[in-house]
């Protein structure tokens, strides 16, 4: 017996680019659940509303995230336009905010803006379970305070918006990067810690100590994982002020009950960050741990980008791709999305011709249906009907278009009701 080989793949096979995916069906759901969750608890932080666009001028983020990191030198989407113009997709939304803060004069608003923000960012990255090269963050932003309790409100909210979405064994970790009287002291000796390590330290991160010292304690080399166990650390050298604001932050986090422990050697992927740093890590049943959200103060970043003054901001992201991967996403419902409970079915030309009269009469009453306006067939569409499993059906036909009314049939009893169609959204919203 012959089979038939397999078909070659070509370079014309269509699909999408490799790390990026369509979101279809329940995933677009539970993204949009997750969403409105993410939403609900921002609004009630007292968190308002911001969309940036996906392409912003190349400097924007090569001046805030910083050369010398991973993301720019190697995972960002840039492209030069028919004008001229050096664009890059957003690999992170910050920077945007932070533009848009200033484009739009917004230091002359009562301070501090609170803003929830969320969409799509792109980065050219490994692709593995739960990340992808456009993957999707939900970020809640205060712009124009420097106070220690808005890095604690931050943090605050994207814990309880993990916890609301199911989350369980959460733990934030958490140190504190210094700040402008702080950093050259830290940066001095981390340096020469290094330079004393130079023939062991990986290529890379040899670079990265011209360019962005501190990105080592970022390094994924292994032997770079080892000299950092030794190294310096920022706490040892933050300045009254920055001991003080830490602490201040603790206090917060302990007043509230939120699970944290110090990581002395955490210094996010950005070179934008000062004082607080933070990620929130889950735990899984086999006692993985995986970080689920991020963020940190970022008070210098304003002027970065052309604000005539420093802006004190806090920020943090959850990556939702992540969230909605784990076994204890509750599969938060839209509330748009109701189950319709009702299959629509139209016989007959004049049928045809009202039915979406009819259809919208339902809409007005919020009662959701299911349909096949293009079918013809009576059976054909109740075949439909009895695949998508729905309790009841409308039938519509010539008969009932000449007198306005339609027949509801109980899919599982087959009894049925012929309904005045003025009548129709009280009788099924009896329906059980």
């Amino acid at each position: 017996m012959s089979t038939k080989p397999e078909p070659k793949k070509t370079s014309q096979e269509i699909a999408s680019p490799k790390g990026m995916r369509d979101i279809i069906g329940d995933d677009y759901y539970k993204f949009q659940g997750f969403f409105e969750k993410a939403q609900e608890v921002a609004v009630y932080y007292g968190f308002t509303p911001i969309e940036t666009p996906i392409l912003e001028y190349e400097n924007t983020f090569t001046r805030a995230v910083g050369e010398g990191t991973d993301i720019v030198d190697k995972e960002m989407y840039t492209l030069k336009t028919k004008g001229g113009d050096h664009l890059a997709m957003r690999p992170e939304h910050t920077a945007s905010l932070v533009r848009a803060y200033i484009e739009h004069g917004m230091q002359s608003l009562p301070q501090p803006q609170l803003f929830y923000h969320s969409g799509p960012v792109f980065r050219h990255d490994k692709p593995q379970r739960g990340r992808y090269r456009q993957f999707y963050q939900f970020d809640v932003d205060v712009l124009g305070n420097e106070k220690s309790i808005i890095d604690a409100l931050v943090i605050r909210t994207i814990y309880t918006i993990l916890e609301e979405a199911g989350a369980k064994n959460l733990v934030v970790n958490i140190n504190s990067i210094g700040d402008k009287e702080s950093r050259p002291a830290y940066l001095k000796e981390l340096v020469a810690y290094y330079k004393k390590h130079l023939n062991v330290l990986p290529s890379v991160d040899q670079e990265r100590l011209k360019s962005n010292p501190m990105r080592i304690l970022d390094s994924k080399e292994e032997k770079t994982k080892e000299l950092n166990q030794n190294a310096p650390d920022s706490l040892s050298y933050l300045s009254a002020a920055g001991k003080r604001h830490f602490k201040e932050v603790l206090e917060c986090l302990d007043q509230m009950g939120i699970p944290y422990q110090i990581d002395k050697l955490l210094v996010r992927g950005l070179s934008y960050y000062t004082h607080t740093v933070f990620e929130i890590m889950e735990t899984d049943e086999e006692g993985r741990t995986q970080t689920i959200a991020a963020g940190g103060r970022y008070d210098y970043l304003g002027k970065e980008l052309g604000a005539k003054k420093d802006l004190p901001a806090m920020g943090g992201s959850i990556g939702m791709d992540r969230i909605i991967e784990r076994p204890w996403f509750k599969d938060l419902a839209p509330r748009i999305m109701k189950k319709p409970k009702v299959y629509f079915i139209q016989v007959g030309l004049e049928a045809k011709l009202k039915s979406l009269n009819v259809i919208e009469i339902l809409r007005k009453a919020h009662i959701p249906v299911m349909q096949a306006l293009s079918k013809d067939s009576l059976s054909a569409q109740l075949a439909v009907a009895e695949k998508a499993g729905v309790p009841y059906t409308i039938i519509f036909g010539q008969k009932e278009a000449m007198e306005n009314s339609v027949m509801v049939r109980n899919m599982e009893t087959r009894s049925q009701d012929s309904v005045p169609i003025a009548e129709l959204h009280t009788y099924l919203k009896s329906l059980k």
